[in-house]
Protein backbone atom coordinates (compact mmCIF):
# COMPACT_ATOMS: atom_id res chain seq x y z
CA UNK A 1 0.00 0.00 0.00
CA UNK A 2 1.24 3.39 -0.81
CA UNK A 3 0.48 6.99 0.42
CA UNK A 4 0.28 10.05 -1.28
CA UNK A 5 0.83 13.12 0.32
CA UNK A 6 -1.15 16.49 -0.50
CA UNK A 7 -1.14 20.01 0.80
CA UNK A 8 -2.81 20.82 3.78
CA UNK A 9 -6.47 20.76 3.70
CA UNK A 10 -9.68 20.05 5.36
CA UNK A 11 -9.94 16.61 5.43
CA UNK A 12 -11.74 15.16 8.69
CA UNK A 13 -14.92 13.90 7.50
CA UNK A 14 -17.40 13.02 8.36
CA UNK A 15 -19.02 15.45 10.36
CA UNK A 16 -22.43 16.56 11.52
CA UNK A 17 -24.72 18.78 9.37
CA UNK A 18 -26.75 21.33 11.47
CA UNK A 19 -28.86 24.40 11.49
CA UNK A 20 -28.20 27.21 13.21
CA UNK A 21 -30.81 29.47 13.76
CA UNK A 22 -30.55 32.95 14.84
CA UNK A 23 -32.37 36.18 15.02
CA UNK A 24 -31.60 39.95 15.36
CA UNK A 25 -34.95 41.77 17.70
CA UNK A 26 -37.72 43.13 15.48
CA UNK A 27 -36.50 40.81 12.47
CA UNK A 28 -37.41 37.58 10.88
CA UNK A 29 -35.61 34.53 12.27
CA UNK A 30 -32.82 33.43 9.76
CA UNK A 31 -31.07 29.44 9.30
CA UNK A 32 -27.33 28.77 8.48
CA UNK A 33 -26.50 25.74 7.54
CA UNK A 34 -22.66 24.35 8.91
CA UNK A 35 -20.61 21.08 8.82
CA UNK A 36 -18.34 22.92 11.01
CA UNK A 37 -20.10 22.70 14.61
CA UNK A 38 -18.73 20.48 16.95
CA UNK A 39 -17.80 19.57 21.25
CA UNK A 40 -15.28 20.80 23.09
CA UNK A 41 -16.15 20.99 26.84
CA UNK A 42 -18.01 18.78 28.76
CA UNK A 43 -18.48 20.97 32.25
CA UNK A 44 -19.18 23.53 31.28
CA UNK A 45 -21.05 22.42 28.50
CA UNK A 46 -19.98 23.98 25.50
CA UNK A 47 -19.54 23.88 21.68
CA UNK A 48 -18.24 25.52 18.38
CA UNK A 49 -19.54 26.73 15.24
CA UNK A 50 -17.00 28.17 12.31
CA UNK A 51 -18.71 30.56 10.10
CA UNK A 52 -17.47 33.05 7.63
CA UNK A 53 -17.74 36.54 7.98
CA UNK A 54 -19.17 37.32 5.01
CA UNK A 55 -22.20 35.31 5.25
CA UNK A 56 -25.39 36.94 6.41
CA UNK A 57 -25.49 35.43 9.72
CA UNK A 58 -22.39 36.20 10.93
CA UNK A 59 -23.52 39.43 12.30
CA UNK A 60 -26.28 38.77 13.76
CA UNK A 61 -25.22 35.93 15.78
CA UNK A 62 -22.38 38.48 16.61
CA UNK A 63 -24.52 41.39 17.62
CA UNK A 64 -26.69 38.61 19.38
CA UNK A 65 -24.31 37.22 21.02
CA UNK A 66 -26.66 33.89 20.54
CA UNK A 67 -27.63 31.14 18.72
CA UNK A 68 -30.07 27.91 18.49
CA UNK A 69 -27.67 24.27 16.98
CA UNK A 70 -30.70 21.97 15.65
CA UNK A 71 -29.63 18.55 14.40
CA UNK A 72 -31.00 17.54 11.37
CA UNK A 73 -32.67 13.93 10.63
CA UNK A 74 -32.64 12.70 6.89
CA UNK A 75 -36.37 14.12 6.67
CA UNK A 76 -34.99 17.71 7.23
CA UNK A 77 -31.92 16.84 4.63
CA UNK A 78 -33.31 19.16 1.96
CA UNK A 79 -33.99 22.41 4.13
CA UNK A 80 -30.40 21.62 5.27
CA UNK A 81 -29.27 21.71 2.05
CA UNK A 82 -30.91 24.82 0.33
CA UNK A 83 -30.67 26.97 3.87
CA UNK A 84 -26.70 26.48 2.91
CA UNK A 85 -26.99 27.45 -0.14
CA UNK A 86 -29.91 30.60 -0.12
CA UNK A 87 -29.01 33.58 1.90
CA UNK A 88 -30.93 34.95 4.75
CA UNK A 89 -30.64 38.25 3.48
CA UNK A 90 -32.93 37.49 0.51
CA UNK A 91 -35.41 34.78 2.06
CA UNK A 92 -37.55 34.12 4.99
CA UNK A 93 -35.97 30.58 5.52
CA UNK A 94 -38.55 29.53 7.95
CA UNK A 95 -41.75 30.38 5.46
CA UNK A 96 -39.89 29.08 2.60
CA UNK A 97 -38.91 25.41 4.03
CA UNK A 98 -42.09 25.50 5.56
CA UNK A 99 -40.64 25.57 9.08
CA UNK A 100 -41.58 26.00 12.59
CA UNK A 101 -39.88 28.19 15.04
CA UNK A 102 -40.00 27.08 19.09
CA UNK A 103 -39.52 29.62 21.39
CA UNK A 104 -37.80 27.98 24.69
CA UNK A 105 -37.10 29.64 28.14
CA UNK A 106 -33.84 29.39 27.60
CA UNK A 107 -33.12 32.41 24.68
CA UNK A 108 -35.03 34.70 22.38
CA UNK A 109 -33.75 33.05 19.29
CA UNK A 110 -36.12 30.18 17.85
CA UNK A 111 -35.21 27.01 17.48
CA UNK A 112 -36.56 24.80 15.02
CA UNK A 113 -39.35 22.57 16.11
CA UNK A 114 -39.16 19.71 13.48
CA UNK A 115 -35.30 19.34 14.58
CA UNK A 116 -34.95 16.50 17.52
CA UNK A 117 -32.99 18.20 19.46
CA UNK A 118 -32.09 22.32 19.92
CA UNK A 119 -28.89 22.90 21.47
CA UNK A 120 -29.48 26.61 22.73
CA UNK A 121 -25.91 28.68 23.29
CA UNK A 122 -24.44 31.63 24.36
CA UNK A 123 -21.34 33.11 22.97
CA UNK A 124 -18.51 33.17 24.74
CA UNK A 125 -15.45 34.29 22.52
CA UNK A 126 -14.99 34.65 18.98
CA UNK A 127 -11.42 33.64 17.52
CA UNK A 128 -10.40 35.07 14.08
CA UNK A 129 -8.85 32.52 12.49
CA UNK A 130 -8.77 33.08 8.73
CA UNK A 131 -11.34 32.37 6.50
CA UNK A 132 -13.50 31.39 9.35
CA UNK A 133 -14.29 32.74 12.55
CA UNK A 134 -14.97 30.47 15.19
CA UNK A 135 -17.69 31.01 17.84
CA UNK A 136 -17.25 29.33 20.84
CA UNK A 137 -20.15 29.21 22.92
CA UNK A 138 -21.50 27.67 26.33
CA UNK A 139 -24.94 25.78 26.33
CA UNK A 140 -27.42 26.97 28.46
CA UNK A 141 -30.14 24.61 27.43
CA UNK A 142 -31.19 21.33 25.55
CA UNK A 143 -34.94 20.86 24.10
CA UNK A 144 -35.43 17.56 22.62
CA UNK A 145 -39.06 16.11 21.05
CA UNK A 146 -40.66 13.64 23.07
CA UNK A 147 -41.65 11.08 20.87
CA UNK A 148 -37.94 10.05 20.86
CA UNK A 149 -38.51 8.84 24.39
CA UNK A 150 -38.13 5.17 24.79
CA UNK A 151 -40.19 3.07 27.50
CA UNK A 152 -37.55 3.33 30.30
CA UNK A 153 -37.89 7.44 29.70
CA UNK A 154 -35.00 7.75 28.08
CA UNK A 155 -34.06 9.93 25.20
CA UNK A 156 -33.50 7.39 22.29
CA UNK A 157 -31.19 9.86 19.67
CA UNK A 158 -30.53 6.32 17.71
CA UNK A 159 -33.96 6.66 16.39
CA UNK A 160 -33.58 10.13 15.22
CA UNK A 161 -32.49 9.21 12.02
CA UNK A 162 -29.62 12.13 12.00
CA UNK A 163 -27.41 12.68 8.59
CA UNK A 164 -23.50 13.40 8.20
CA UNK A 165 -21.98 15.50 5.77
CA UNK A 166 -18.47 14.21 3.63
CA UNK A 167 -17.13 16.32 1.58
CA UNK A 168 -19.92 17.67 0.13
CA UNK A 169 -22.61 14.68 0.49
CA UNK A 170 -25.36 14.05 2.89
CA UNK A 171 -25.21 10.33 4.27
CA UNK A 172 -27.75 8.85 6.59
CA UNK A 173 -26.13 7.28 9.61
CA UNK A 174 -25.38 3.55 9.25
CA UNK A 175 -25.97 0.46 11.63
CA UNK A 176 -24.33 0.76 14.71
CA UNK A 177 -21.02 -1.22 15.45
CA UNK A 178 -20.32 -0.85 18.84
CA UNK A 179 -20.37 1.36 21.93
CA UNK A 180 -18.17 3.04 23.73
CA UNK A 181 -15.85 1.25 25.69
CA UNK A 182 -16.77 -1.90 23.98
CA UNK A 183 -12.78 -2.92 22.84
CA UNK A 184 -11.78 -3.55 26.22
CA UNK A 185 -14.81 -4.52 28.04
CA UNK A 186 -14.91 -8.38 29.50
CA UNK A 187 -16.44 -10.85 28.00
CA UNK A 188 -18.83 -12.98 30.30
CA UNK A 189 -18.93 -16.80 29.69
CA UNK A 190 -22.17 -18.45 30.65
CA UNK A 191 -20.04 -21.47 31.00
CA UNK A 192 -18.10 -19.37 33.64
CA UNK A 193 -21.23 -17.62 35.15
CA UNK A 194 -22.22 -19.00 39.29
CA UNK A 195 -25.41 -20.81 39.28
CA UNK A 196 -28.00 -19.57 41.58
CA UNK A 197 -28.76 -21.05 45.00
CA UNK A 198 -32.13 -22.77 44.99
CA UNK A 199 -33.99 -21.63 48.01
CA UNK A 200 -34.72 -23.88 50.91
Amino acid sequence: MAKESWKPGNMLYPVPAVMVSCKRPGEKANIITLAWAGTICSDPAMLSVSIRPERYSYDIIKETGEFVVNLVTAELTRACDWCGVRSGSKYDKFKEMKLTEYVSEYLKTPAIDESPVNIYCKVKKIEKLGTHHLFIAEVVGVTVDDKYMDEKGRFDLRATNLIAYSHGDYFALGKKLGQFGYSVKKKTNSKNKPKKRRKA
